[in-house]
């Protein structure tokens, strides 16, 4: 008698959440409650969110169309595996890295920061 795999459980999928700021739509896990907008940047838009699991502020950056400029994508790409390992008070940690539930459709990247008081572009500029 050949003893097969076990029949493989389907698929979680995590619940999103649907929500326009800076007139983007953002689709976000469950667990990320929209706050407000805190802007645009060189390469998305940014909202601020608080995390109903960990009790925390974070922002959460969207990156529209990643993979349309290959440049661009190598960017974000070497931006998220520095800051996944860096561990430092004043360097900014990366907290989460959103999937969507359809890799068919993956043009966006959702990327979950801690959040900061200011932006670097405000302490340069600061008298």
């Amino acid at each position: 008698m050949a003893v097969g795999r076990p029949p493989r459980k389907p698929a979680v999928r995590r619940r999103k959440y649907f929500f326009a700021m800076v007139h983007t739509v953002f689709e976000v896990d469950f667990k990320y409650i929209p706050v407000k907008e805190l802007g645009r940047g060189a390469y998305g838009v940014v909202c601020s969110a608080h995390d109903r699991l960990a009790n925390k502020d974070v922002a959460i950056k969207k990156i529209t169309n990643v993979f349309e400029n290959v440049t661009v994508g190598l960017r974000i790409l070497r931006e998220m595996q520095l800051l996944r390992h860096m561990k430092h008070d004043n360097i900014i940690a990366l907290k989460d890295i959103m999937l969507l539930d359809q890799m068919t459709n993956f043009q966006d990247a959702y990327l979950v920061y801690e959040l900061m008081d200011t932006d670097l572009h405000h302490i340069i500029w600061s008298p």
